[in-house]
């Protein structure tokens, strides 16, 4: 049995793989994996690196240090497409022996300067006067004369999305590449290493068709707006091939050759026409005849954005779904279920159809009235159509659009076709997403806890589609501030998003800062016409300039997230919030607030019961707070002092102007008291449980259902928790009539709804204008899951140390959690039988953790080094089970939470 861990996970800043990475100082981080997790409290104390770069002698490091995580480079910077080998071995003690050494792991730059690129821009000959702009289809062929091709990278983007061909495969498997940024700012290009698809003695032919994407097509709710980045599609590409002397580079100019596709429109809300009666078969091999038909190109404008190679991973397809039934509606329509909303494309192995026939797919999420429920998707299409040339048409998808579906209505392909019938094998969903990688799991012994787990994080990866969006089938896919602000804590969780997140802060900042008032926009990138809905700033929405850095930062202790958007926060806090006299909000100013209260009317989501500016008011006291935390931690000690007096001072208003000395808020409602207990804006013991014991009051006087929006409902459970008053917690998250959690799932739901009734009990759509199936915000009860059910949160930044506490209740009799931290894999595993706790912990090296057991009698908990832990004690959770409700006992409703 080994004394020492493995190293493992050698991994550069927050990049997903290390190829093009975008600085040439990459700070280094690596994890710890311990044999059956049988090493007890081992602690690093000094770590050896060893660099090697080309043609030189490695270089060995040895620095007396206990962080393993984004360590600094110690090395000379790297240059543009230099590539190093790394490796680490780690050291505890004095005298112990090393860990062995990691595996070598490759770290290359991309391209870091400007004018690294030697490519120019083009696009096809003649500016097409209107949209939807054609897709285009470029290609160009070389010959290469070398004995071997040992090293090549393509660096390619566009103006719109894009796919590469060399010698006619597919270069990666990225989707929707380059992705969406805030293009007047910044725009992504891929880096591929193509080494092995190109001949190398001989000729070659590098192909690349390219759509409008989110950079020419119509965006925005109300009919949108098109080509709010430009009016052309453009590609740029620069494929490097040797090096030194030898080094061949082929770039776009004016020597390349384009034709129109045989895609005759391609739209992010409308979808995707293909007509294969225009296609050119083998357009991506460099054997291909037709050449002479094609155009020459036109060279355009350079992007004047800046260039990035960006740290989070690319969207791809991550995993396939197939049928479980196909639908004959009343109409007569043809209808087929997947069993699942996701968000995708079809994909169709094998289609046989005459001439000029036309199979259509239309995409929605619900059926309604037994036929394919589209009204949600207001004006968005969502169609694909497919146009046959007679002939067999193989292995056909949309590549340059996406929906989010569960149903298929497909028009000119039935089952009772007599040749090439439609049947449950005829197509399969790709699910596709930003493939970001698996880091938290949860289960326990309820079902419908655990598939309201499951829905939300269905729901994340529908909605973590290039950026965090609110939702991704209507005509509106968009990145809303306030959903992610929300719901970041859980996603984090779930998905390593330090990368894809990061970025998107960049977008945020850049378009924030653009501003001289500093607000940053509802969403981001900013596509709403101010006509349509003007920035103004806002509590919550806004709100994440500071506190998505900060729950980034403690989940993956990367103090560089903080200082690259400290300048937004202090815009936000400084510039952008519109005080009143007492510098608390305005109370003139509209806040969206407690959005999407379930007592709402459908066409007035904002009409909360709890009062807007108080919710913005607690949020700018808890704001304030944590920008002083940050600037703390950032060493800005003047403004570290300005931000604590200016928080105790907004505290001590905010309680002489909602809060009583005994602890009722004005808003007696349960969003209000959850943000008073959650935010810590109450002061004395009596206070916090009077407020609780008013919160819990408030809970059964509702039957358990759920009674907040986007400022309570990721809160509440948190509230009563803290209050103790665990077992309401439990009895909210179980009830099952609407609205509450477990509502959708009752209904069938298999993602987050946007509105608590999305679906009525009677099967009928929600009449709001804005109604989605596949929203996460209200699905950020699962942080309580992870926290408070499992038990496990972090203590310091980047989980080094962890607390352990869970609070067993309900009818919840066994959970478990895994996390895969940033030192390596935290397990925590409890449960209650015969009133006796059992629990089962491990903590990765170079961790420690406090853990709390439930009725042992030590509140403050014990600590714990790496290693596995059992504990154990007398508990019986089922005392206070279940709660009652408050009401007239004529009127007790029966318990439905079972």
């Amino acid at each position: 049995m080994s004394s020492q861990p493995s190293v493992t996970s050698l991994s550069f800043e927050q990049h997903a793989s290390g190829l093009g990475i975008g600085v040439s100082k990459p700070r280094i981080s690596w994890k710890f994996a311990a044999t059956n997790h049988t090493i007890p409290n081992w602690e690093q104390t000094a770590y050896t690196l060893e660099i090697s770069r080309e043609s030189k002698s490695p270089e060995s490091y040895h620095v007396q240090s206990s962080e393993s995580v984004l360590v600094p480079w110690p090395s000379q910077p790297l240059q543009s497409r230099e590539t190093a080998q790394v490796r680490v071995r780690a050291h505890s003690g004095t005298n112990a022996e090393p860990t062995e050494w990691s595996e070598w792991t490759t770290v290359e730059c991309g391209l870091l300067n400007r004018e690294d690129w030697t490519a120019k821009a083009i696009t096809r000959p003649v500016k097409q006067a209107e949209g939807p702009l054609r897709p285009l289809r470029f290609r160009k062929t070389f010959t290469l004369s070398a004995t071997a091709v040992n090293h090549a990278r393509l660096y390619i983007t566009s103006l719109g999305v894009f796919q590469a061909y060399i010698n006619g495969v597919p270069v990666g498997n990225h989707c929707m590449a380059p992705g969406w940024t805030s293009y007047k700012h910044r725009l992504n290009y891929e880096i591929f290493d193509v080494s092995s698809l190109l001949n190398a003695n001989g000729s070659n032919a590098i192909a690349v068709e390219v759509a409008e994407g989110w950079y020419a097509t119509r965006l925005g709710f109300l009919g949108g707006r098109r080509f709010l980045y430009g009016d052309e599609m453009a590609l740029l590409a620069q494929l490097e091939i040797g090096s030194g002397v030898e080094k061949q580079t082929i770039v776009t100019d004016s020597s390349w050759k384009c034709h129109e596709s045989a895609l005759i429109t391609s739209e992010i809300y409308d979808g995707e026409v293909y007509d294969a009666r225009e296609e050119q078969e083998g357009w991506t091999n460099g054997s291909f005849t037709a050449e002479s038909s094609w155009n020459a190109v036109r060279e355009t404008e350079f992007p004047q954005t800046e260039l990035v190679s960006p740290n989070a991973p690319p969207v791809r397809v991550t995993e396939a779904v197939k049928p479980v039934e196909i639908i004959k509606t009343p109409t007569g329509k043809t209808i087929v279920d997947f069993g699942q909303n996701l968000v995708g494309r079809i994909r169709i192995p094998s289609l046989v159809k005459p001439a000029n026939h036309i199979v259509s797919l239309i995409h929605a999420e619900v059926l309604e009235d037994q036929e394919l429920g589209t009204r949600p998707l207001r004006i968005a299409k969502c169609t694909d159509t497919i146009t046959s040339a007679g002939n067999e048409i193989r292995n056909w998808a949309p590549r340059f659009t996406f929906h989010g579906f569960r149903y298929v209505q497909i028009n000119g392909w039935s089952p009772e076709d007599t040749a090439n019938p439609l049947t449950l094998d005829s197509l399969t969903a790709e699910v596709m997403h930003t493939d970001l990688k698996r880091t938290g799991w949860f289960n326990c012994s309820h079902p419908m806890i655990n598939k309201l787990h499951e829905n939300a994080t269905w729901s994340m990866r529908g909605n973590f589609l290039s950026l965090p969006t609110d939702c991704p089938q209507r005509d509106e896919r968009l990145g809303w501030t306030g959903d992610i602000q929300v719901f970041a804590p859980s996603a984090s969780f779930l998905y390593n998003t330090a990368g894809m997140l990061g970025d998107w802060l960049k977008d945020l900042a850049a378009e924030q800062l653009a501003s001289p008032n500093a607000i940053p926009p509802f969403v981001i990138p900013n596509v709403i016409s101010e006509k349509l809905w003007p920035v103004f700033p806002q509590a919550i929405w806004d709100d994440v300039t500071v506190l998505l850095p900060w729950t980034l930062y403690q989940n993956y202790g990367d103090s560089d997230i903080l200082r690259r958007q400290y300048p937004s926060m202090t815009a936000w806090i400084d510039r952008g919030i519109q005080r009143g006299p007492d510098r608390l909000w305005d109370d003139t100013l509209f806040q969206l607030g407690d959005w999407l209260d379930p007592t709402a009317p459908p066409d007035q989501p904002g009409n909360a019961r709890t009062d807007g500016t108080l919710v913005a008011d607690a949020y700018l006291v808890h704001v304030t707070q944590t920008l002083s935390s940050i600037a703390t931690i950032l060493n800005k000690t003047a403004d570290a002092t300005r931000y604590e007096a200016d928080y105790l001072s907004l505290k001590a208003r905010f309680q002489a102007k909602y809060i009583s000395p005994e602890g009722y808020l004005v808003g007696d409602t349960q969003t209000a008291l959850s943000l008073a207990l959650v935010f810590d804006l109450l002061d004395t013991p009596s206070q916090i449980a009077n407020a609780g014991a008013r919160l819990a009051r408030l809970v059964r006087r509702t039957q358990f259902q759920v009674s907040t929006g986007f400022a309570g409902t990721p809160i509440i459970t948190h509230a009563l928790t803290k209050a103790g008053h665990v077992q309401l917690a439990y009895r909210m998250v179980q009830e099952k009539t609407c609205p509450s959690w477990m509502y959708p799932i009752t209904m069938g739901a298999t993602t987050i709804w946007e509105r608590w009734d999305s679906m009525r009990p009677d099967g009928s759509v929600n009449p709001g204008e804005m109604t989605s199936f596949n929203h996460y915000a209200l699905g950020s009860i699962i942080n309580w899951l992870h926290k408070s059910v499992a038990g496990v949160s972090p203590l310091d930044p980047g989980w080094r140390r962890v607390l352990v506490n869970p609070v067993p209740g309900g009818t919840v009799s066994r959970a478990e959690v895994i996390y895969e931290t940033v030192y390596g894999r935290l397990e925590c595993r409890w449960k209650v039988e015969g009133g006796r706790f059992e629990m089962e912990v491990v903590v990765p090296p170079n961790s420690w953790a406090r853990v709390v057991v439930p009725g042992d009698g030590y509140e403050e908990g014990r600590w714990v080094g790496s290693g596995r832990y059992t504990f154990e004690s007398r508990f019986d959770s089922q005392v206070g089970w279940p709660p009652k409700a408050l009401g007239p006992p004529m009127f007790q409703l029966e318990d439905t939470f079972v």
